[in-house]
């Protein structure tokens, strides 16, 4: 099965909620307006940055038919839902259901509880799933801080490799850059390798990565881009600038409790995607304005994603 390397920018987007922790899915059209118009390539919905796994199977299927019913029909915007989780048969209900609903490509993540003892046994259980959605490219995403399961990539190609004819490739989020490059150049480059490490992408494009999935490039896309750019025209300098840029604006998520940060940012560009759900913490209105005067020294706004004049209201 021959599948494209997708290029680019490709954001992970917040699940938007409302106050009462209940889905926002109305949002869902004036979010994809927004990365098209800050030239973001796809969407990887319901992983980490989208809470998938604090939400139940129907919910993710509604999230999954309201990115499908607005990218209907855009063949250069990509959507992939994280089908992985606990339960296979869940995760094979989930790709099945992201195949009806005409999404791109699904992406599946070891299960973090019973985890697999060896890299052939993530193999299979991989397949298990893969070969119930054939048709529809498959991506691993490797997230070992989370799910605790950290064999490598390089290890996890070559026990795939013959078994898993949609086997795509995988979303690499993750430090070890041995691993990365070898997995780059397993096969003569066959299978593709998307970063997910928003904080060190330039090392990434260094190695040769074309393809990026962050959950920054929702409201810093315009960073990131001129990031590419400049280490594509050489110069490494201004490339070295943006970096840093990028991890200054990162370390802020951390000052304020982690993940939920995010929704933060976005409330700023004007999109307010509500909260996280438990067991994530929010941060309080006093702590959002101390947020928000710790982006303006960032001079957060000359470089975060722009919404356009038509949701800005």
């Amino acid at each position: 099965m021959e599948i494209d390397h997708l290029k680019g920018l490709i954001a992970a987007p917040f699940t938007p909620m409302h106050p009462d922790g209940s889905l926002n899915l109305s949002m869902i059209p004036k979010y994809y307006e927004m990365l098209k118009a800050n030239r973001i390539a796809g969407a990887f919905i319901c992983g980490s940055t989208g809470e998938g796994v604090s939400m139940t199977l129907e919910e993710k299927k509604k999230v999954f038919e309201a990115w499908a019913v607005v990218t209907k029909g855009d063949q250069d915007f990509k959507v992939m839902p994280l089908v992985g989780g606990t339960s296979l048969n869940d995760c094979i209900t989930l790709a099945q259901y992201a195949q009806t609903c005409g999404l791109y490509a699904v992406a599946f993540t070891s299960p973090f509880y019973f985890k697999p003892a060896s890299v052939k046994i993530l193999a299979e259980t991989c397949a298990v799933v893969a070969n119930r959605v054939a048709t529809m490219p498959f991506y691993y995403y490797h997230i070992p801080v989370l799910t605790g399961v950290s064999f490598t990539m390089f290890d996890l190609l070559k026990e795939i490799d013959g078994l898993i004819p949609n086997f795509a490739g995988v979303k690499y989020t993750h430090e070890d850059f041995m691993d990365f490059l070898s997995c780059l150049n397993f096969k003569n480059g066959e299978y593709d390798m998307l970063w997910g490490r928003d904080e060190n992408m330039l090392a990434a494009l260094a190695m040769g990565a074309k393809g990026s999935v962050g959950s920054t490039f929702n409201y810093a896309a315009p960073l990131y881009h001129d990031l590419i750019t400049a280490f594509e025209q050489g110069d490494l300098d201004a490339a070295r600038k943006k970096q840093q840029l990028s991890i200054d604006m990162i370390r802020l998520l951390g000052k304020y409790g982690g993940i939920a940060t995010g929704k933060a940012y976005m409330k700023l560009l004007g999109l307010d995607c509500g909260g996280f759900r438990l067991p994530v913490s929010n941060m309080s209105s006093e702590q959002f304005q101390w947020f928000k005067k710790d982006t303006e020294k960032l001079d957060f706004k000359n470089f975060c994603s722009h919404i356009p004049v038509s949701i800005a209201k």
